[in-house]
């Protein structure tokens, strides 16, 4: 068996075409771009550079991006007064907050800062605790997990009655990760890094979400046959064979999982840009609400 790619880097930019649509729509119906606001805050290259690639993405699809950059030694009250002041201003419509902020500032305050109405990340108390509760549903999703769920329709995975293994128990991949598969009906088991005997929780996964930042990490012969792999993982390795001498891999050991999946998402090219896209989504949902409201 040879697993299907699932194409999230095509799928994206179906996605982003229409998106720029909607979003030229909304300007010639308001006369102004939906504006998303950036909220960076240290000197983490990586943060830094999906910013940058989150920026050039909306001035490609006609959202007005408006990146706030803050010193690593920025204080607390610094940095909410920043969320402060993109939460008043009419021509944001949607807040998103990169994280991780530096050790010294409390990201959880900082999230709970941002107006509901703006939160396109879905990170929100709020966002998140309608997501975790039957027959509520939040204004917005987080953006990472809302694009696996878009590529595991895109594969034609059923998900309900299926049982899904999420791997990976982070705030913003693992744990909505698990609670949207949740509303689809799934039977999710939560992995991570700790896991005793992973092997064995794979082996009845019709769907497998690999979170969990390691390299490698899931094996191929761990696998059911034909289940549907998402690999989220980004993870930078040396290799002298490469231009850069470097390349980027999974959390799922690929060419193995090859041989033994159903349907599996390639890294890089997949899960990234869906993510990016979700959050530009988001923002023309939120640019929608705000004007409608305005207007009324």
């Amino acid at each position: 068996m040879t697993a299907r790619l699932i194409d999230g880097g095509a799928v994206a930019q179906r996605m982003r075409a229409e998106i720029a649509q909607e979003a030229a729509r909304f300007h010639q119906t308001f006369g102004q771009a939906p504006g998303l606001g950036f909220v960076l805050a240290g000197d983490n290259p990586a943060s830094a550079q999906y910013v940058r690639m989150k920026k050039r993405a909306c001035e490609e699809a006609g959202i007005r991006p408006d990146v706030q950059i803050l010193p690593a030694d920025s204080t607390q009250a610094e940095v909410e007064a920043v969320v402060a002041r993109l939460n008043a201003d009419p021509h944001i419509h949607g807040i998103l907050v990169q994280l991780p902020l530096p050790n010294r500032i409390d990201e959880e305050a900082v999230l709970r800062a941002v107006s509901l109405d703006k939160d396109i990340d879905g990170f929100h108390p709020l966002n998140i605790g309608r997501l975790a509760q039957k027959g509520r549903d939040p204004l917005f999703t987080p953006a990472t997990p809302t694009g696996c769920m878009i590529l595991l329709k895109e594969a034609g995975a059923q998900l309900s009655g299926a049982n899904a293994v999420v791997i990976g128990r982070s705030n913003i991949v693992g744990m909505p990760m698990a609670l949207m598969l949740m509303k689809a009906d799934a039977t999710v088991t939560v992995c991570h890094s700790r896991t005793r005997d992973l092997p064995f929780y794979l082996k009845n996964a019709d769907v497998v979400i690999a979170a969990v930042g390691i390299p490698h990490y899931v094996k191929g012969e761990w696998l059911k046959p034909g289940a549907t792999v998402i690999d989220v993982g980004t993870n930078r390795i040396e290799d002298s064979a490469a231009p850069r001498g470097y390349r980027f891999v999974g959390d799922v050991d690929f060419e193995s999982a090859l041989e033994v999946a159903g349907a599996i998402t390639p890294v890089p090219g997949s899960v990234g840009p869906m993510t990016i896209t979700m959050a530009m989504f988001n923002t023309l949902k939120a640019a929608w609400r705000l004007a409608e409201a305005q207007k009324a």
